[in-house]
């Protein structure tokens, strides 16, 4: 059996992850793609815990700019779809023989547990894959942020950040097609440059506790598991130099 790289992974799944591209809500086949892609890394006897994003249901600040809906009641509510998309998560990841446990910044108890560290840290010492949803429980943060909060919180040694492109790219790869990828980045580099992939703060919460970030194509199969492997794979990003 192939050995991991690390033992306590932090994934970042954004809610488009769980539609088709360009659309809303919930795709069934690509919930599944998700799930079994966990599951190839759960296998590896990695401790493995998710934050979700939320932006397939709903994104606050876009909502508060075409309605009468206040911007702090948008990210509210997006928050929430944080929720629906965690318990999509689990429900699919228990169908097919992965234990989980659902745990929520904002209180939602009828469905899943509250957040508390230590019982987080405790269900992935059990073996279970642990879905971090609601965000930070605050407006204006990012589900980036609150990756890089929740990985220093339960001592993850990486955290994978999972998106539509293959890594950190100079400029936007969908609108330039001469745009150059960086394989390897240091925190600096992506806070000075103001790289998009990822939010600052995220990166700089990650530098002030020396957790590397990969950024990789959630899209390629077997591409998560490689990752937990140390296979060079998506873009690097850590203190070292280039």
């Amino acid at each position: 059996m192939a050995k991991p790289k690390y033992n306590r992974v932090l994934l970042k799944v954004s809610g488009e992850g769980l539609c088709e591209k360009g659309a809303k809500g919930i795709d069934g086949p690509a919930l599944q793609k998700v799930a079994s892609e966990i599951k190839q890394v759960a296998e590896l006897g990695v401790q493995l815990c998710l934050v979700v994003g939320g932006g397939n249901i709903v994104r606050g600040a876009e909502l508060a700019r075409d309605t009468h809906i206040v911007e702090v009641t948008g990210h509210y509510m997006g928050m929430l779809g944080t929720v629906i998309n965690a318990l999509a998560i689990q429900d699919t990841l228990e169908g097919i023989g992965i234990d989980t446990r659902v745990q929520s910044a904002v209180a939602v108890d009828r469905v899943c547990e509250k957040f508390i560290r230590r019982r987080a840290i405790r269900h992935l010492e059990k073996g279970r894959v642990v879905i971090f949803a609601g965000g930070t429980g605050n407006p204006f943060v990012t589900t980036d942020t609150c990756a890089a909060l929740r990985a220093t919180e339960v001592g993850a040694q990486i955290v994978l950040k999972a998106t539509k492109v293959d890594g950190v790219y100079d400029c936007d790869p969908v609108g330039n097609p001469e745009a150059r990828r960086f394989t390897h980045l240091t925190y600096n580099d992506v806070i000075d440059q103001r790289l998009k992939v990822i939010d600052v703060s995220a990166v700089d919460m990650c530098q002030r506790n020396h957790i590397p970030l990969i950024v990789f194509n959630l899209n390629v199969p077997g591409n998560m598991r490689r990752a937990v492997l140390g296979e060079p794979i998506g873009t690097l990003i850590d203190a070292g130099q280039p």
